[in-house]
């Protein structure tokens, strides 16, 4: 296992800490467990814990691959509030039936819908009283988002925590570009079958096995009011504020206009102020209940009118400099919507002495350097799950030669960014396929650099993930890459920052340079990529810089 990783052990951990709650005691009038059957005969183990006394109660069901057995806290402390909790042991893992490998029966796919058949086992017991939610984080997420899209109309809430609901451009190969230790270090700690990461690396474009956890295709099948916490430095950050407004805006009847997004300054383990090497103020209290799980459930499930009668649609946080308690930012924030104000796409031009200007540059100027993928940049923090996430300083990165650092001019006032951040560059290389990097930082009076948003790009999926186009040596041509969504304040005094690289290495796999199908061998070759700037090839950050709609009469 490679230092820089938390470990397997740690990873489990992890996880684990995602979903469990602490044991509170509550004597139970049953516990039992019983193999849930699946439409193919498989059974699929499954922890009840009942309420004291005779009755039909709400019901919340958990469906993980971590162990049920894990979210025992959880159950018990459900049914000293008056729930019944299902906890089943997802397919093919530790005491449940079928073959195991990672969500395979979680969704709407052909041959398996165990959550839907879960269901529909469910509403047929008789403690059941017919109002049913779910509930989890990470993988336990995963299962939800993909329940829902079987289209079922039996669950009445979910809380859904940093899930994601397209498996390729956030969970397998952001940017189609393989996230390496992340799959390669979860995949081994939870010990799924020695095949899983075959099958997942053997689909290396957007082909027909990802269309198949692809919730983006399914939102009108989706009935479920739900909420959804994510974080801006979490892996599936951008894929939790897809699935709020996939849900609320493209879902069915039951969903539509009935969600709740909440984006904290967090890394994967949500509910937390510190994300790498900053602490946020109160970054861990969410305003008005929001993040709470009984209240969620007592309003959807039990009909008590709590804070979520009220409950603005969306809460998020605004990071600012967080060594200076009377900067902007660091404050919780509601809206109606995602995005939450309008934002007026402003540009960001790199221009010559590596700066950083809001006026398009006249003259050109162009910057190459060498990638070596025997020696790719190192992964310093960012959205990562076995590697130090979060905000980290990036001096050590910025000091090496195949990173360019591109700075504007110290900030006279605050400036706000909230919404999603794209960047549009024109390159070239001299290898017929190469990879991209950029990353947006926040660089303090004293010279410290923090990351907050990044992507990365595999130059032969430049016009689309289901297809390769390759380079042709030299060649300038247009690429756009996604650095997801993040909300800052830069205080005065500060200047922004924007990295652009070829490799982040473990964190994703480095590009070899040949134009070879993905780990068709061991062959690397060094290249010279080239960033071009000026009138002609104007590259560019946008930035979704918040405005004031003039009111009209």
């Amino acid at each position: 296992m490679r230092p820089s990783s938390i470990g397997r052990r740690g990873l489990i951990a992890l996880l684990l800490s995602l979903i469990t709650t602490p044991l509170l005691g509550q004597a139970v009038s049953s516990k039992q467990t019983v193999g849930v059957p699946m439409h193919d005969g498989k059974k699929l183990a499954t922890d009840i814990y009942l309420p004291v006394g005779q009755g039909k109660f709400p019901v919340i069901l958990v469906r993980t691959p971590y162990n049920k057995i894990g979210v025992e806290g959880f159950g018990l402390d459900g049914v000293k509030r008056g729930y019944a909790v299902v906890v089943q042991d997802t397919r093919g893992r530790w005491a449940s039936e079928g073959e195991n490998l990672p969500f395979i029966g979680d969704g709407w796919w052909e041959g398996h819908q165990d959550g839907a058949d879960t269901l529909e086992w469910l509403v047929r017991q008789t403690w059941c009283n017919g109002k049913i939610g779910t509930w989890g984080g990470s993988a336990l997420g995963i299962t939800q988002l993909g329940m829902a899209g079987t289209g079922t109309k039996l669950v009445a809430a979910q809380q859904i925590v940093v899930g994601s609901p397209n498996f390729y451009p956030y969970l397998t190969f952001p940017g189609g570009v393989f996230k390496k230790a992340m799959i390669e270090d979860w995949l081994a700690a939870t010990k799924h079958e020695a095949n899983a990461t075959q099958l997942w690396i053997a689909h290396p474009t957007f082909d027909a096995f990802w269309k198949q956890f692809d919730l983006n295709s399914r939102w009108g099948k989706v009935n479920t009011p739900a909420v959804h916490l994510g974080g801006w430095y979490d892996i599936f950050g951008q894929g939790t504020i897809d699935s709020f407004v996939g849900y609320q805006t493209k879902g069915g009847a039951g969903a539509r206009g009935k969600q709740f997004l909440v984006m904290g300054p967090w890394t994967h383990g949500v509910l937390q102020n510190k994300a790498g090497e900053l602490t946020f103020p109160n970054g861990n209290r969410p305003p008005h209940q929001v993040s709470d799980t009984w209240v969620w459930f007592d309003y959807r499930l039990k009909g008590i009118q709590n804070a979520f009668a009220d409950m603005p649609a969306v809460t998020y946080y605004v990071m600012g400099d967080t060594s200076d308690a009377k900067a902007p930012g660091n404050v919780w924030r509601t809206a109606d919507a995602w995005p939450p104000m309008p934002t007026k796409a402003t540009p960001l031009y790199f221009a010559q002495e590596k700066k950083l200007m809001l006026s398009r540059p006249k003259q050109a100027a162009n910057f190459t350097y060498a990638y070596d993928p025997a020696n790719p940049t190192p992964t310093a923090g960012g959205p990562q799950l076995t590697l130090p996430p979060g905000a980290v300083e990036q001096g050590k990165v910025e000091s090496r030669s195949d990173v360019l650092v591109f700075t504007s001019e110290t900030l006279a006032e605050p400036l706000e960014v909230t919404g999603r951040v794209t960047a549009k560059l024109w390159v070239s290389s001299a290898a017929p396929d190469t990879d991209f990097t950029v990353k947006l930082c926040d660089v303090y009076p004293d010279g410290r650099s923090y990351n907050l948003c990044e992507g990365i790009l595999r130059a032969r999926f430049r016009k689309g993930f289901d297809r390769e186009v390759f380079l042709k040596a030299g060649e300038i041509v247009p690429i756009e890459i996604d650095l997801w969504s993040t909300s800052v304040i830069f205080n005065k005094g500060h200047r922004l920052r924007v990295q652009v690289a070829s490799s982040s290495f473990p964190g994703y796999d480095p590009n070899p340079n040949t134009g070879a199908g993905f780990r068709a061998n061991a062959e690397k070759r060094a290249t010279q990529n080239t960033l071009y700037t000026g009138s002609k090839h104007p590259s560019h950050l946008l930035l979704p810089v918040p405005f004031q709609e003039k009111e009209t009469n």
